[in-house]
This record gives C-alpha cells, structure tokens and sequence, in this order.
C-alpha cells in the first residue's frame, strides 16, 4: 500500500504554464505515467498544454472546480508564484479537491493563517507550501523530488526539510529498503500537514514497516510527534523508527533556514527535540549521512 496518493490519483496543476509548473509536469508524466490530467489557469482557459518530452496534451480549465468537474481530478499541486498561491490553494479548497500539495516557497505567513482557517473549515488536506511534494514510488509523484533515487519498498519517510528527504530516500534505496511513500511536510510555520497527520497514516499502512522522520529547530511539532508516538505505543502500536534534527547549532533567537526555524522563548531547540525522539523510541542518527544506516540499526534492534 501507500499513503496519500497512488497510481490512480489524478492531478490538477496550478500554475502549468510556467517554467516551473512546466518543468515539473514534464517529470512527472515521465515518472511511470503519473496522471497529470490538466492545467489551471484564470486567462487560459480552453486553451491546451503540449508536453515537448512526452507529447501528451493537455487541456488548460479556467478554474480549479472545472477542471475537477471535466476530469475527475482528487489532487492538486500548486506552483503558483507565492503573491497567489494562497488564493490558489484557497480555490482548490472551495473546489472540494481533496489532496492539495503546495511546492511555491516564501507565501506570506499572514496569507497562510487564511488558508489554515478555511483549510481547518474544509475536508481538503494540504501538504505544505514549501514543500518538495509527495512520492509513492513506481506510481505517482507530485512535486519536485528527483524520481530516480526512490525504489518500492517498507520504509515510509516524513521530513520537514525537502534536500534530507532525499537524502533519507537515496539511503533507504541503497539499504535496500525502498520506501512506501515519501512525504515532505514543508518548513514553514503555517502549513497544512503536519508530523502527527502523516505518522498516523504510516502507523495505519500495513506495508510501511518502519518511519524515517526528519525534523528542524524550531516550534514544537517533534515534541508533540514523539508525545503522540508515546501513547500509540502504550496501545500496541510502533514500528522501527529512525530520525534527525537539521539545523543543530543554529543560536537562540535565529532563524536558519526555513520560516519555520527560529528558537525562541526557550523551545525549538534541537536538543530538547532529540531528547523528545528518543524518549519516544526514535533511534536519533548523529548525522545525515547516517540516517539509512541508523535505520538499520532501529530494525535490528
């Protein structure tokens, strides 16, 4: 199985008709046929995108709630420039698309605080913004992550930071583990989808056999992820799971990185939450570089 999306998940983009949006869609019809089904945009609707690698075409709707009505789509990815990506995603919600994955980096935070109130309002889940996206390998990829690194497999993989997704995904194919589905959450302090939503969905995947996690300095998601995998736990539910936090040495009061990642009044420092993973049974790697080989290390106990 897989979390989120699948080979029959049909995908709206926003925003193809940039280089961007253009781009990825590209890599994404190339990706084991991933089901790209159309393109939205307020000025180009009936209009057609044509694929120059694949030849497939595609036609442009001139809303979201269209496009969901002429092709069936259940997802949206969103590669808006960040002035109306929030509007964009706001529309997805209002068109009832029930997946939207937001890539486009630097949205305002107050936009997001909109989005999250009629986000909370809706029955859409949305992964990000600043995200790279979400891969089940062999069938779907939304998003920006490089397909070829992944491998189908057991280990599911959460992380707030897109360039150590990858890092956990090529480890984990090395490993020989492969992976159910990669989910990169985004880093910024508004988003759609957090740690606990996506651990969860993995607890619940009968073929995910074990959870790589990555977290950042900054706010509480970790400690409130290890709070919830301490009580699934006393009901029977864990698997072997691995971690890491980026960003260890950044001081007090700075933000490194991601929006997201600033410390302050005491909390979001990496070494309460490795402190928090590992009192939750997460097997914290020293380092990046380690982070398949500590997963192994978890597995074998």
């Amino acid at each position: 199985m897989s979390i989120l999306v699948n080979k029959d998940t049909k995908v709206l983009v926003q925003g193809l008709t940039g280089k961007t949006g253009t781009f990825h869609t590209e890599q994404a019809l190339a990706y084991h046929g991933t089901k790209m089904v159309g393109g939205v945009h307020p000025k180009k609707g009936g209009e057609t995108w044509g694929s120059v690698e694949s030849g497939a075409q595609l036609p442009i709707f001139a809303t979201v709630a269209e496009g969901k009505e002429k092709t069936g789509a259940n997802a949206s990815v969103v590669y808006v420039p960040p002035a109306g990506a929030a509007a964009a995603i706001i529309e997805a919600i209002e068109a009832e698309i029930p997946l939207i994955v937001c890539i486009t980096e630097g949205i305002p935070v107050m936009d997001m605080v909109k989005v999250k109130a009629r986000l909370d309002r809706s029955n859409s889940r949305l992964i990000g913004p600043n995200c790279p996206g979400v891969l089940t390998p062999n069938e779907c990829k939304i998003g920006i992550m490089p397909g070829n690194i992944f491998k189908k497999g057991s280990v599911g993989v959460v992380s707030r930071s897109g360039t150590l997704t990858y890092e956990a995904v090529f480890q984990t194919t090395n490993a020989g583990l492969g992976q159910t589905t990669a989910v990169g959450i985004g880093g910024d302090p508004v988003k759609g989808t957090e740690f606990i939503d996506v651990l969860e969905m993995f607890l619940a995947d009968p073929e995910t056999e074990s959870i790589i996690m990555i977290g950042e300095i900054g706010g509480s998601a970790e400690e409130d992820a290890a709070r919830f995998l301490r009580d699934e736990a006393k009901k029977g539910r864990s698997k072997p799971m691995a971690g890491f936090i980026a960003g260890r040495t950044a001081p007090p009061g700075r933000t490194m990185g991601h929006a997201g990642a600033v410390i302050s009044g005491g909390k979001g420092g990496a070494e309460d939450k490795i402190a928090a993973m590992e009192a939750a049974g997460i097997k914290v790697s020293p380092s990046p570089a380690r982070l398949g080989q500590t997963l192994v290390e978890a597995i074998k106990g």
